[in-house]
């Protein structure tokens, strides 16, 4: 397939991109340095403004699958949707964040008294991006939520897939590597199972 991301020179991008590549797809690397990245079969570089509407639907013209994983106080939802749509390109999935995962009846992560105020901006922009998403009538996009902790790691292959709650290991540690995350990402891009829907990867 045809994969482009938003977002591609970033630690979840390159790892995105490394996924994708792995399994013989096509990327473009979509970032506003993008020609930076070291050049490698398979990537293609463009150097894009994602704020730039019309620049950003141009470069994502003639995929098949696009993967933002922009920051999402620097990009909204209508400014995704809207360069997605016009490009015409049919599948959005979108690298989310573990605020808007519940850890209780009703009770969501960003919500809790002990959520990092430093992080706070970023999970309240993420769950206003993901609740645009459901009323999006055009575009099967999926929104895939990493565990509280989401860093650089092994590629394990290993993980647990859920939909609206917080994932936790046997310890309580709710965590996830970039790698695998990777790998979920892309096995919903090969093999959709969540279609219009959020869901969630942990250990």
């Amino acid at each position: 397939m045809k994969i482009a991301i938003i977002g591609a020179s970033g630690r979840v991008g390159t790892r995105l991109t490394d996924e994708a590549v792995r399994r013989g797809h096509q990327v473009t690397a979509i970032a506003r340095q993008a020609s930076r990245l070291p050049a490698r079969a398979g990537v293609t570089s463009k150097d894009v403004d994602a704020t730039d509407s019309a620049a950003l639907s141009a470069a994502l013209a003639g995929h098949d699958v696009v993967i933002s994983t922009a920051r999402f106080v620097q990009l909204n939802a209508q400014q995704v949707t809207a360069a997605v749509r016009q490009a015409g390109v049919p599948r959005l999935l979108v690298v989310g964040g573990a605020g808007s995962l519940q850890v209780g009846p009703g009770v969501q992560l960003v919500d809790t008294p002990n959520f990092p105020d430093a992080y706070k901006a970023e999970a309240l922009a993420g769950r206003d991006f993901l609740n645009a998403l459901r009323g999006e009538p055009q575009i099967d996009w999926t929104f895939l939520s990493p565990s509280a902790l989401f860093e650089p790691g092994e590629r394990t292959g290993h993980f647990r897939i859920g939909k609206e709650d917080l994932l936790s290991d046997a310890a309580g540690k709710s965590w996830i590597s970039m790698e695998d995350y990777a790998i979920a990402m892309l096995d919903e891009i090969e093999t959709p199972a969540h279609s219009r829907q959020r869901f969630t990867v942990g250990y």
